[in-house]
């Protein structure tokens, strides 16, 4: 009998370090690295509505169009085209996705007829006047954060990560930290919640429609608000093509001062 008790003991003991074991299998950064590991589609072309929500419920709808392509490098590219209104109509703007070193960005203004670089010391700036500044249209690089994982939430239908990331080097990023709310099925972050630099929630990044498109998850519908001003903004892609053939003559300058290849 005391031999079976010690057998039996023992059984719970190992079944004990097994679930505790699985339950600190994963770590900050292990998560991050499968959201930024997700299959992505080689090329994208896309219809895309904005719309520019101001305090007083006021507004703006944009319609643009967009190119993307990730050879899954860690490099890639990606043209908008603004379409409409009359206001914004034909401003292009491009972003050359680098390994190795910060991101290339250049901007075409039709009134000024003319290219212009963002300079790296512009990041803060908003792009277009959404509540995205022009850092915020690039995805860091991991080691660039420390990486911890808070626990478990449930967003909407999702049971999430909860993932805190902080820069390593404070002035590298506007933000204090970033909280990141990222599906355990698809790997995809859901909810974002950026801090600024004193602590105080700044901006609430909410996907708010999820959809398989070819294989791939693609957030269709995606809201950023900034809860200081509370101004949002909100992207819906109407129409979506992957991993079809783009020229990479679109992706030039070039293309940004004609509008044509």
């Amino acid at each position: 009998m005391k031999h079976s008790l010690l057998k039996k003991s023992a059984a719970l003991c190992v079944l004990t370090v097994c679930c505790v074991c699985a339950a600190f299998a994963e770590d900050g950064t292990s998560i991050v690295q499968k959201s930024l590991d997700v299959k992505r589609p080689l090329f994208t072309h896309s219809a895309v509505k904005m719309t520019l929500i101001d305090s007083n419920g006021n507004t703006e709808d944009r319609m643009i169009e967009e190119w993307a392509k990730d050879p899954g490098d860690k490099t890639g590219a990606v043209v908008i085209v603004f379409r409409k209104p009359a206001s914004v109509k034909d401003t292009r703007f491009l972003q050359i996705v680098n390994k190795d070193r910060a991101n290339d960005k250049w901007i075409y203004l039709p009134a000024l007829r003319t290219v212009r670089r963002i300079a790296g010391a512009e990041g803060s700036k908003s792009f277009m006047g959404t509540d995205a500044d022009y850092d915020d249209l690039e995805t860091r690089k991991i080691e660039q954060d420390t990486h911890t994982l808070l626990g478990e939430e449930s967003v909407d239908a999702y049971t999430c990560w909860k993932v805190e990331s902080v820069p390593v080097d404070p002035k590298s990023s506007r933000y204090s930290k970033k909280i990141a709310y990222i599906d355990k099925e698809t790997c995809i972050p859901v909810k974002a919640e950026m801090y600024d630099k004193k602590g105080n929630l700044l901006k609430v990044l909410h996907i708010e429609k999820l959809e398989k498109n070819n294989n791939y998850w693609i957030p269709m519908k995606s809201s950023l608000k900034n809860v200081q001003t509370n101004h949002k903004t909100v992207l819906e892609i109407l129409k979506i093509e992957t991993d079809q053939p783009i020229d990479d003559k679109l992706f030039s300058q070039n293309f940004l001062n004609t509008g044509r290849l």
